[in-house]
């Protein structure tokens, strides 16, 4: 059957909820979508440092269920469907050290946020996008998933594991009733946060953000590709695949690290 779309408008009409989407990855991917012609609604704990008029702020701690219910009733009864979920939002900060410095609170916080909160949002939303018989849920996950970190981000990567196996369990469930589900799994982002890291990691060794910049792509193991991803590269992906011409794709975890992950 030919299929004709029109790239440059692709998503208008639709209703896009990006959550974390007010700075690094969730940011681009906001207005990625936004360019598309989506109608796009963010979340997060605090507002965006630039105010956009064309985005719909909704300021939620989705590791609570209360704000994910917030969300949810605020979206349906204002625009009374939602046809994209990007599950953006990610935590990673517990302690290094291995499991001997980690507390409950450190696994509980972590799962929560990783891995909790998008179930919630899917939850509350499936409902209406299987009435619909149409709908598209990305998860981020992340290449910790299958390469941890176990001395330093050992919850963070059990809760991404985690969200993989589910998401493709969801696909298994509800692609029969016309919701495509998806992750996207991205490496090493170069986002201001992450700069500020390496500005840290730089100070403490009394080196320069090049030499830190190495020394953390060699703990990875390497990127081949040379360099972190940048916040749009990812974005794009997500543009994609959230768009009429990634019709039947579903089930999949999509891996854009640049070549990082040594395993095919």
């Amino acid at each position: 059957m030919e299929q004709h779309f029109n790239f440059n408008n692709e998503l208008s009409g639709k209703i896009a909820l990006v959550t974390g989407g007010t700075k690094g990855a969730g940011r681009a991917i906001a207005e990625r979508l936004l360019q598309a012609g989506a109608t796009v609604i963010i979340t997060a704990r605090n507002p965006p440092e630039k105010h956009d008029g064309n985005m719909h702020f909704i300021p939620a701690d989705l590791s609570k269920t209360t704000d994910a219910q917030k969300v949810i009733s605020d979206i349906l009864s204002s625009y009374h469907r939602l046809d994209i979920l990007v599950n953006n939002l990610g935590s990673s900060v517990t302690p290094a050290g291995g499991f001997a410095a980690l507390s409950d609170e450190d696994w509980e916080s972590m799962l929560q946020a990783n891995l909790l909160a998008p179930i919630r949002l899917d939850r509350g939303f499936l409902p209406q996008m299987i009435e619909q018989k149409s709908g598209v849920i990305i998860h981020i996950a992340s290449i910790q998933g299958k390469l941890p970190l176990y001395d330093s981000t050992l919850p963070y990567a059990a809760s991404k594991a985690a969200l993989i196996n589910y998401s493709k369990s969801l696909s298994n469930e509800v692609t029969p009733k016309g919701i495509r589900v998806l992750t996207v799994s991205p490496g090493w982002i170069n986002t201001n946060a992450s700069k500020a890291w390496l500005g840290e990691i730089a100070r403490n060794a009394n080196s320069s953000i090049e030499e830190a910049q190495q020394g953390v792509m060699d703990a990875l193991g390497g990127i081949p590709f040379g360099r972190p991803a940048e916040a749009e590269e990812v974005a794009e992906l997500v543009g994609f695949l959230v768009s009429p011409r990634a019709n039947y794709l579903t089930g999949t975890n999509f891996v854009i690290d640049g070549g990082t992950v040594p395993t095919i």
